[in-house]
């Protein structure tokens, strides 16, 4: 669905290069987590799959169509919710009524659903809700517009615990076959049981770009107590009472994925997928 081929892109010329030489696929009908640190890119990766911004070098595109060519046919199947944004002084009943018609595929029984979901009325004056609130609204208006690819930055920024609970059901219950949803966060802990594919950005490279499923057959999540050893591990974090480790699933026995420990380890080991497979294929190989 999203292809991103060979682009180059940066904030006043050479010199503040964010991507160079950056490619990625997206296939449809998958939540992806596009994870990353502060300042590494991601938002600058959404507004250039919405055509907002244009590379200056490589190509971006969707459905087969360049993005920053804008096609009214293209726009109506996209939908980014940025990190920021406001919303007019007006009842959401005339927002969705100027706004809706941009949508084709626009349902007001799944803003309904998605706003009760959130524990909010059909009946809000857009001028006098919160940050939170207006995030709740805003992102209940983008799912029910049912837009094949919804691309959303930072979600979880504003939002209190319950309401992050909320946020995960919301989407679930929003998912199908034909539609993508891209997730930007650095908050991995938010998203962890949302995602059908992780991809791991730091600037020019790509540290990870696998299914979850491929992810829990490669890798072991494991915490073991002080004194345990880690010499198997492929990469250990201290805590207390012991160590978070990841080691290669050799044995085939999968554990639960843990987005912020493989988050922390690819950047110490950005090879770190690459020995999982090996060290995988050599078990088979060579099997106990």
């Amino acid at each position: 669905m999203i292809e991103v081929k060979d682009i180059s892109f940066g904030y006043g010329g050479k010199l503040n290069a964010v991507f160079k030489d950056f490619s990625l696929s997206v296939a449809p009908g998958r939540i992806y987590g596009l994870l990353g640190k502060n300042g590494t890119g991601k938002s600058t990766l959404l507004y250039l799959i919405a055509g907002l911004l244009r590379p200056v070098k490589g190509l971006v595109t969707v459905d087969g169509v360049e993005s920053q060519r804008r096609l009214p046919e293209t726009l109506q199947d996209i939908f980014i919710v940025p990190e920021e944004f406001e919303l007019p002084k007006m009842t959401l009943e005339n927002y969705v009524r100027i706004n809706a018609p941009f949508y084709p595929r626009f349902s007001w029984d799944d803003l309904e659903r998605n706003l009760r979901d959130f524990e909010l009325p059909t009946t809000l004056n857009l001028g006098a809700l919160s940050m939170g609130q207006k995030k709740k609204v805003y992102m209940s208006f983008a799912l029910a517009t049912n837009t094949k690819l919804l691309l959303m930055d930072e979600p979880t920024n504003g939002l209190d615990i319950p309401a992050k609970g909320q946020f995960r059901k919301v989407i679930s219950s929003s998912m199908n076959d034909e539609r993508t949803i891209l997730i930007s966060t650095h908050q991995v802990g938010d998203v962890n049981v949302l995602l059908d594919h992780v991809m791991i950005v730091e600037r020019s490279r790509l540290l990870a770009d696998c299914s979850t499923a491929e992810l829990s057959e490669l890798l072991s999540f494991e915490q073991r107590p002080m004194g345990a050893s880690t010499e198997d591990a492929l990469f250990a974090y201290p805590y207390i009472g012991g160590h978070l480790v990841v080691c290669a699933n050799t044995e085939g026995q999968e554990t639960p994925l843990n987005l912020e420990l493989l988050f922390n380890a690819v950047h110490a080991v950005p090879n770190l997928l690459e020995t999982a497979r090996q060290a995988k294929k050599n078990a088979a190989y060579y099997p106990h």
